[in-house]
Order: structure tokens, then sequence, then C-alpha cells
């Protein structure tokens, strides 16, 4: 289990920091078209495009990383009061009813949906330019599948989380802003009650 949650892991990661290059591409982009719009007045056909396509595919493929590093929103103020194995008995539950048939009839609507827009050549129909959005379309799958993958690894995590009372995070590779502002005006964070970090990625002063 745990080779398998370290491989999903770095998959996610992987493709999650590397669609976060997106973020430079999008700045240059609307960058350009503030500076042609109102300096030359001479907007471009693609600026919309851009911005939709690029933002949809980071987001949707840094769902599986963000899953990964416990940083999806979650209502957490009783579930971090309740001990570890609990805390693995509930995730497991909610991962095997409503996780999986949600990823997987995302994967199966995607592969259709993404199937049907590459067999015409789709393209955007919101401007004068054009642009083929059937590769934007196919996002949906890939995300659907590494979210799967993820979710896997995540259900291992409640399983080990049960069995020893202990989550097993992944391996730190960021670190959230808030938190590094109270490391430095030199605030101690207090966090999970048994000294272990709920899968949320929570703390509390």
């Amino acid at each position: 289990m745990l080779r398998y949650i370290d491989f999903a892991d770095r998959l996610s990661g992987w493709f999650g920091k590397s669609f976060g290059w997106l973020v430079l591409l999008m700045t240059l982009g609307m960058s350009y078209e503030v500076i042609v719009r109102y300096l030359f007045n001479s907007p471009t056909p693609w600026a919309y495009e851009l911005s939709f396509i690029m933002y949809g595919s980071l987001f949707m493929v840094g769902g599986a990383y963000t899953l990964s590093r416990g940083g999806h929103v979650r209502g957490d103020f009783i579930y971090r009061m309740w001990p570890v194995r609990v805390q693995g008995t509930i995730d497991l539950v909610l991962y095997v009813i409503f996780f999986f048939p949600g990823i997987t009839a995302l994967i199966f609507a995607g592969w259709k949906y993404a199937a049907r827009s590459v067999g015409y050549g789709e393209v955007s129909a919101s401007s004068p330019a054009g642009i083929p959005i059937y590769q934007f379309k196919s996002i949906l799958v890939l995300a659907g599948i590494l979210l799967f993958i993820q979710g896997i690894a995540q259900v291992f995590r409640s399983i080990i989380a049960i069995r020893t009372g202990v989550w097993h995070e992944a391996t730190p590779d960021v670190e959230e802003t808030e938190i590094l502002l109270a490391q430095e005006r030199g605030e101690e964070l207090v966090h999970h009650p048994d000294h272990t970090h709920p899968p949320s990625g929570g703390t509390v002063r």
C-alpha cells in the first residue's frame, strides 16, 4: 500500500506541477491582451479562449495533486476532534459511497464528450478566432483518471489510519503561506490532537 501511495502522490505531483506552468502562460497572454487592447485599441480574438482553456485545464488536472496534499476544502471543525481511526473509517466509507461513483461517471461521460468533440474537430464559438477546443475536452478524461488513481491512494491511507491510528502523509513539497507567516512571527501551530495531520492538511492555532 505504501508503494502505491508513493506512486500516486508522485504521479499527481508531476501532473499538477507541470500544468502549474500554465499560470505563467496565462499571465503573459492576458498581459499582452491588456496592452494591445487599452494602449493600441486592438484587442485579440483569442484572449478569452486562452483564459478559460488554460485555467480550466489547470483546475481539472490540479485536482488530484490537491487531493494528495489534503488541500481540498472540507468542513473539518468536528472531524478533526475525532480519533484518527474514526477519521479513517469515515473517509473510507465516503470514498466508496460518493467519491468513486462520481469520478467513474466523470471518466465515462468525459470520454464520450471528448470523443464526440475530437470526431468533428470542435472549435470555439465564443470568438471569431475559431480556436480548437477538443483537446480541452480531453482534459476531463485525464483529470478523472488521475483523481481515480489518487483516490485509491487515499483509500489506502484510510486503511492505514484505521490499522495504526496514524495518518500517512504525502512528502511535503510546498508550505502554506499561512504557516510560513506564522513561523516568521514565531507563533506555534497546534496540530491534530493525536499529533497527526488529518487528511485535510488543516492546522489550527
